[in-house]
């Protein structure tokens, strides 16, 4: 085990370089100079004399190459420029706005797993039944919903007309509760296909007829021996939905003026942040890598057969 994830770590670092060179060819790719643009954010008159000047103040003077060796060192060390609208470090900027980012996502995770989980075991204890395809059909209709339009009939349900929860910030804790529920609810059909699928599959396992002829009741069967086999599916999906639901904020964010990274994401694209821009690209790349490397070693010791 130990071999596989040292040849794992490895795997990621070729990624890693793929992934930051994108990021910063996405600078010079850009219809407009970096330095007109950072000029004009700071109400600046983009003279010849001033673009030059900040031309060499960004570094932008030195050939392409250098700059993008220059950019990785210091990315390396977590310093990846200076805000154009703020003026301030990209990194204290994330970090400023990271925490209520993950906040959300979590709280969308626990709604997503405590939501999908009981469903999908009610549709499984009943297969093809009235009940199992009545749950199926609610939760395909609200994931073809876009999240932005569930998101506004929220505000107006729940929060306008019932005057139930906050409408938008981070005020009180109840502020999480409609942007996490709007997040998740494009991932609840998700898990239960997943985890009914996975079930149905295994009630058809040699080890299932044996433990009925023990005279194992079928609920405890499901509950201890089918669920914890059919996690291997949600597992995998997991490691894709963690980074998936914290880049997918940027929507839901913006509608519940939520002050996380995705708005912060927002700002800087209608800014033409380009700084910022940068990092959060690589950011949500390495999370993407991080998270996904992680579920492997879960992966790893819920199912023993994996480590051979």
């Amino acid at each position: 085990m130990l071999r596989y994830l040292c040849w794992r770590l490895l795997a990621i670092l070729p990624l890693v370089l793929i992934i930051s060179f994108i990021a910063f060819v996405l600078l010079n790719l850009a219809p407009s100079d970096p330095a007109e643009v950072a000029l004009r954010v700071n109400e600046i008159v983009p003279t010849p004399e001033a673009i030059e000047g900040m031309r060499r103040e960004l570094g932008l003077d030195k050939p392409f190459f250098t700059r993008y060796f220059l950019w990785l060192v210091a990315g390396f060390q977590l310093d990846f420029g200076t805000s154009f609208l703020t003026r301030k470090p990209v990194i204290q900027e994330m970090l400023t706005a990271l925490p209520p980012t993950l906040w959300l996502a979590a709280t969308a995770l626990l709604f997503t797993l405590i939501i999908a989980l009981p469903l999908a075991l009610w549709c499984v204890a009943k297969p093809h039944s009235l009940i199992d395809k009545s749950i199926r059909l609610i939760v395909f209709v609200l994931t073809a919903i876009p999240n932005y339009w569930l998101g506004l009939l929220l505000i107006w349900a729940v929060a306008v007309h019932l005057d139930w929860l906050p409408v938008s910030g981070m005020l009180t804790p109840q502020s999480v509760i409609l942007p996490a529920f709007a997040l998740s609810l494009g991932y609840i059909g998700t898990y239960l296909r997943l985890l009914r699928g996975a079930m149905l599959n295994q009630w058809h396992q040699p080890y299932v007829f044996y433990a009925r002829t023990r005279g194992l009741p079928d609920k405890l069967i499901l509950r201890r021996h089918i669920l914890r086999n059919s996690l291997a599916s949600a597992l995998t999906a997991l490691g894709m939905s963690i980074p998936k639901l914290i880049a997918g904020t940027v929507v839901i964010e913006n509608i519940f003026a939520w002050p996380g990274v995705g708005r912060l994401c927002i700002s800087a694209i209608f800014g033409r942040d380009y700084p910022m821009i940068q990092a959060y690209i690589l950011m949500m790349s390495l999370l993407f890598l991080f998270f996904n490397f992680l579920i492997d070693i879960i992966q790893m010791k819920v199912d023993p057969r994996l480590r051979r």
